[in-house]
């Protein structure tokens, strides 16, 4: 296993829950690491807000996804990365060659999902799934990839909301067969749906979802602690964060007040003016 994998894995064996920040491109991965986070998420949706302005509805390609998550990678390497791989962007194959570029990617773990791809159009963005033996095919090919490139695979389903808690249920117990590492709920309705879901993994991580404006079951930490998860994370946060700040910067331009700002110092320290100003010095050009 890369060593990244298993510091992920110590980690989620310890005590406790593991908070970890969603990223949608470099600044924010600098500043995960900044603020001394050990975990984060190269968030989808973060990713497609960030880089097209769209939501998160399979509009970006496996290559965007991928270039994104290798830059915030390289930004914060000593941060152990979760890279959202979706559905693997198609077949069995697909899903493997999606695990094995975010392992050479540096990734420590790969989030795969059993929905559909690409997303059915016209039912108002509904969280449509494959069906039951395809999302264990999907999760087996996964579980292979993820065993060969040494990194830890968190397998999700989606079926709670189209087809109904006990298939979700029937699901993860599928995913923990196949040997997947990590477990994911989409969508609970409440602490004992959560409950059962913890129960499906055998001892092994169940992580939660919490984002802004959401609908489903979403506790606070403390809570999260209590009912048994391991690792929640807000894919979004920082998104909303960045969309406020942008709005009120603007609208100080256009002549409103003028919200907080990093100013000199705060802003050559997210950039790394001083380590990039010291290489400078490292490789003068000739005169």
């Amino acid at each position: 296993m890369r060593p990244q994998a298993i510091a992920m894995r110590d980690l989620l064996n310890r005590p406790g829950l593991t908070v970890m920040p969603g990223c949608g491109d470099g600044m924010a991965a600098r500043l995960v690491a900044e603020a001394g986070f050990k975990t984060a998420f190269a968030s989808g949706s973060s990713i497609a807000a960030m880089r097209l302005a769209m939501p998160d509805m399979d509009l970006l390609s496996f290559p965007e996804m991928r270039d994104v998550t290798e830059t915030m990678i390289a930004v914060a390497p000593h941060v152990l990365w979760m890279a959202d791989g979706d559905t693997g962007y198609g077949n069995a194959l697909s899903v493997q060659k999606t695990i094995r570029a975010y392992a050479r990617a540096g990734a420590s773990a790969v989030l795969i999902e059993d929905k559909i791809w690409p997303r059915p159009l016209g039912r108002q963005g509904a969280k449509l799934v494959v069906d039951r033996e395809i999302a264990r095919l999907r999760c087996r090919a996964a579980v292979e990839a993820c065993r060969q490139e040494g990194i830890l695979l968190l397998a999700r389903t989606d079926a709670r909301t189209s087809r109904g808690f006990d298939e979700a249920l029937a699901r993860l117990n599928d995913f923990v067969a196949e040997g997947a590492d990590l477990f994911f709920l989409d969508s609970p309705a409440d602490e004992t749906e959560m409950r059962a879901a913890i129960d499906a993994s055998k001892g092994k991580p169940h992580i939660a979802v919490t984002v802004p404006g959401g609908k489903h079951f979403m506790p606070d930490d403390a809570a999260l602690a209590r009912i048994g998860i391991k690792w929640v994370t807000y894919p979004q946060d920082i998104l909303a964060a960045s969309i406020q700040a942008v709005r009120a910067a603007l609208a100080g331009i256009k002549g409103g007040p003028k919200p907080p700002m990093a100013l000199g110092p705060d802003m050559a320290s997210a950039i790394r003016t001083a380590e990039y100003l010291a290489a400078d010095t490292r490789w003068p050009d000739p005169d």
